[in-house]
């Protein structure tokens, strides 16, 4: 049985084709990836809103510094405002269910949760 035809590749200017299914050439499939998830992905930044950010200024002000290094004695500003039990998971934004963090130790928060992906 014949296969279908391959398509012209949608990235602006290739004359390139694509294969049955897909939209972009080999070349420019991983570029129109990378665009679709910084730009066009939905995320869960949208979902937090006003109401979140006045909650994590609180939070900031009244902890300006990152509360894991301090248990370890190193002084950094907070960066980040991390929920303990997530929301997905029945957490709440509740002061006694969050924690002031520096970026760093924010990460290494959600890689220990196996939350966050990060491209290298």
């Amino acid at each position: 049985m014949p296969t279908s035809p391959k398509r012209p590749c949608r990235y602006p200017g290739c004359p390139g084709l694509a294969a049955t299914g897909e939209q972009y050439c080999p070349q420019h499939k991983v570029q129109a990836e990378r665009f679709y998830n910084k730009y066009q992905r939905p995320n869960d930044k949208n979902a937090y809103g006003r109401a979140w950010k006045r909650i994590r200024d609180r939070k900031i002000k009244a902890n300006p510094l990152c509360e894991e290094c301090l248990k370890n004695g190193i002084i950094k500003p907070a960066e980040e405002v991390h929920h303990i039990l997530p929301l997905a998971d029945g957490g709440t934004s509740e002061r006694s269910n969050l924690i002031s963090l520096c970026r760093s130790c924010h990460m290494k928060a959600h890689e220990a949760l196996g939350t966050r992906h990060h491209e290298k």
